[in-house]
């Protein structure tokens, strides 16, 4: 059965290869995961049931695990052999993951059951994205928390990742446009939950190359177009009440 639709852009057979190498769980997956926790300016919710929104092939599964000792973990994903490997990945892990297959536009998760949902280089793939992020706010309990990472149209729309991956072009964003839609979704968060990595995989014009042979200094905040926004957005606790 496929939960392919409309609104999400599939992977290429390299874009697939890829998100199971180790360059992907090393120094994209894990490095995210750990600055994502940076960010929190509050105490983790204890026990958290933590949901992978475009959980791909379930390398996040032990990072999660490690970083947010989540009680009960649920990966959600609309290609059907990715889930068949994140099912694989789970056992391989020796952990229970309850696995979806659906559009991150229309989950089938209750109302306010989720306190962690983990968003991971997903949004760039989706089409219709405000509906996938109301659906986030919809399952996440008040004072729940959105763990956003994610490549801005400054790395996207470069001739290496659009000739080696497949994207929906007209709904790329730029750091400030993601961090927007949020807010405007309701969604809570300061400067300090905030933050702009500039790592050299998401400099694909040259990979960082210059930089790292002493040939050009990097361009500080402020002064370059940001290709990768992390961000920690709480559901605001007084929605409780509504």
């Amino acid at each position: 059965m496929s939960y392919l639709s409309d609104s999400y852009v599939e992977e290429t057979r390299f874009g697939f290869w890829f998100l199971r190498s180790h360059t992907w769980q090393h120094h994209v997956l894990r490095v995210a995961i750990n600055d994502l926790r940076s960010l929190f300016d509050h105490p983790l919710p204890a026990n958290p049931v933590l949901l992978d929104a475009g959980c791909g092939q379930g390398k996040s599964f032990q990072y999660l695990r490690q970083v947010f000792a989540p009680q009960r973990l649920i990966g959600v994903d609309a290609d059907p052999h990715s889930l068949a490997l994140s099912a694989e990945e789970a056992e391989r892990q020796g952990m229970a993951v309850e696995l979806i297959g659906s559009d991150c536009a229309v989950l089938a998760i209750p109302d306010a059951s989720v306190d962690l949902l983990f968003c991971h280089q997903t949004f760039h793939h989706l089409v219709e994205q405000e509906k996938a992020l109301a659906e986030f706010h919809r399952v996440l309990k008040p004072g729940g928390y959105l763990m956003f990472a994610e490549s801005t149209e400054a790395y996207i729309d470069t001739w290496v990742i659009r000739w080696l991956f497949r994207h929906p072009m007209h709904v790329q964003k730029s750091a400030a446009q993601y961090l927007q839609m949020i807010r405007r979704q309701g969604f809570q968060f300061e400067e300090c939950n905030v933050s702009y990595p500039y790592l050299w995989w998401s400099r694909a014009r040259d990979f960082g190359l210059l930089e790292r042979v002493g040939l050009r200094r990097p361009k500080p905040f402020g002064q370059r177009e940001e290709t990768l926004v992390n961000v920690v957005a709480r559901k605001p606790v007084e929605e409780a009440a509504g």
